[in-house]
């Protein structure tokens, strides 16, 4: 990982004809069953945001089991429709508080085929196996749900299909459409949008086989044998990036659970002097992952746990090669990387996918290509990135946040790495103590599969399910 991020868009004749000579052995394609739904539900709906305009769109529901048998909730899907303030705006999910569970619930966003007036995005809601089941006649409880746009911008929902201004207390609510197995089972999406029309969506189920690395990071500490032998390294060695003469904390790595699960909990911390900082690192002995799917869950921090604020702060997650000589093309590296404080002379937060396909360190030349957005990414985020053999795709919450050319496919193996560090000590130059976290949930590696965001989360619910903390099928290089 470099010291910087320049946003330089410079391409090397050799960088296209290195793509084109690339070996075209395809990803396995993906398929999914649905089968024809023998039970009944009701969804039930109320709002405690009435306002044609609101801070956040808090759509409370509830699922009753109408049928006459034992209903499992991870077979069931709920979907709200609305129309998006602009085709550009983004939208993140959270859960309030729910009977169930919200580490239960799962909220995953889409556009609608065929876009109308009141709707042309929607909101589904999914469960995963900790939900339960429901018994006839019973209900989930409620599931107190929101969601806002990215950038906390004020939304207007008074045009959204789903949203009943006048709706204060539960009942049934005809424009949610819920699913079981597949088949719609209760309410009327607006036309032309049946859930069960010709699907215009990719399967949620994730597919079959596929040579997986998952790990749930459960471990007790940094020195824990455990992660040695899954094939992690915690960085101890001196150099870059970031600010010279720091030193890499294996010590700052530490672990714990939070909400049920084990995290991984990363910090870096300063008293605004070299020997001061120490930054964190974590990543695979192996450089064994190239085309596939990459994914995590992690929380970024825009503030220190005390003291000033202000440091030029990096937080990532990202794929890695090594530079064999500058310039040389057959270098590879893919970054979620956010500046909560800013630094490489943004002045505020701002998260950056990038692309590289190689870089002169001095001086200093960038061939990469990167997508950002200038907004607070403060907390937990599931962050998704696809690389096939025409392009690379990044996600941030489910949804589509860049994609980038055939031109920067790997040409080789690369390791999966987190680090946190300071880009300089130009942000807070205090001599005051601070330091801030980066966590992590989970990361998934499936090779040579391309799946969706919620192929992801039905993956990782299942290793949950079944109890897998750890899994590596990946074959070496």
């Amino acid at each position: 990982m470099k010291s910087r991020t320049a946003p330089s868009r410079l391409r090397i004749a050799a960088a296209a004809s290195v793509a084109m000579a690339m070996g075209t052995v395809g990803l396995t394609a993906l398929t999914g069953t649905a089968s024809a739904a023998t039970d009944d539900v009701t969804v039930q709906y109320r709002t405690s945001a009435t306002g044609v305009t609101a801070d956040q769109a808090e759509p409370w529901l509830k699922v009753r089991n109408t049928g006459s048998s034992t209903l499992p909730l991870s077979s069931v899907k709920v979907r709200y429709y609305f129309k998006a303030d602009s085709a550009g705006t983004a939208y993140r999910f959270a859960c309030s508080w729910a009977v169930k569970g919200c580490a239960n619930i799962t909220g995953t966003f889409g556009t609608l085929a065929n876009p109308t007036a009141t709707a042309d995005r929607y909101l589904d809601i999914g469960f995963t196996a900790g939900a339960g089941t429901l018994a006839p006649g019973a209900d989930t409880g409620d599931m107190q749900l929101r969601f806002h746009r990215a950038d906390w911008q004020t939304l207007n929902q008074g045009d959204d299909y789903s949203f009943g201004p006048s709706q204060t207390s539960y009942a049934d609510w005809s424009k949610v459409t819920a699913q079981v197995s597949g088949s719609t089972v209760w309410g009327t999406a607006p036309a032309g949008n049946d859930p069960t029309d010709p699907p215009t969506d990719p399967p949620t189920d994730p597919p079959a086989g596929g040579q997986s690395l998952f790990d749930d990071f459960n471990y007790t500490s940094h020195s824990d044998p455990k992660i040695s032998a899954n094939g992690w390294n915690v960085r101890a060695n001196s150099g870059g990036p970031g600010v010279p003469g720091a030193t890499w904390a294996p010590e700052n790595v530490t672990f714990a659970s939070s909400g049920g699960n084990s995290i991984m909990n990363l910090r870096t911390s300063t008293a605004g002097t070299a020997e001061s900082t120490k930054h964190t690192e974590v990543l695979t002995k192996a450089t064994k992952f190239r085309n596939g799917t990459y994914a995590a869950r992690v929380k970024f921090a825009d503030a220190p746990l005390s003291g000033p604020d202000g440091d030029h702060l990096v937080q990532t997650f990202f794929t890695i090669n090594d530079l064999k000589a500058p310039m040389a093309d057959d270098y590879a590296e893919y970054d979620f990387e956010y500046l909560p404080n800013g630094g490489w002379g943004e002045p505020a937060n701002i998260l950056y996918t990038t692309s590289w396909e190689t870089y002169n360190p001095d001086p200093w030349q960038a061939v990469n290509q990167h997508t950002e957005s200038r907004q607070s990414y403060a907390g937990w985020h599931d962050l998704v990135l696809t690389i096939d053999n025409s392009s690379i795709k990044y996600y941030v919450d489910g949804q589509l946040f860049g994609t980038h050319d055939a031109a920067y496919l790997p040409e080789r193996p690369m390791s999966i790495n987190f680090n946190q560090w300071l880009i300089d000590l130009a942000g807070q130059t205090s001599t005051t103590a601070r330091s801030y976290d980066e966590q992590v949930d989970y990361v998934l590696h499936v090779k040579d599969q391309v799946l969706t965001p919620a192929q992801v989360a039905a993956k990782i619910s299942a290793y949950r399910t079944a109890g897998t903390t750890f899994e590596d099928k990946v074959p070496s290089s």
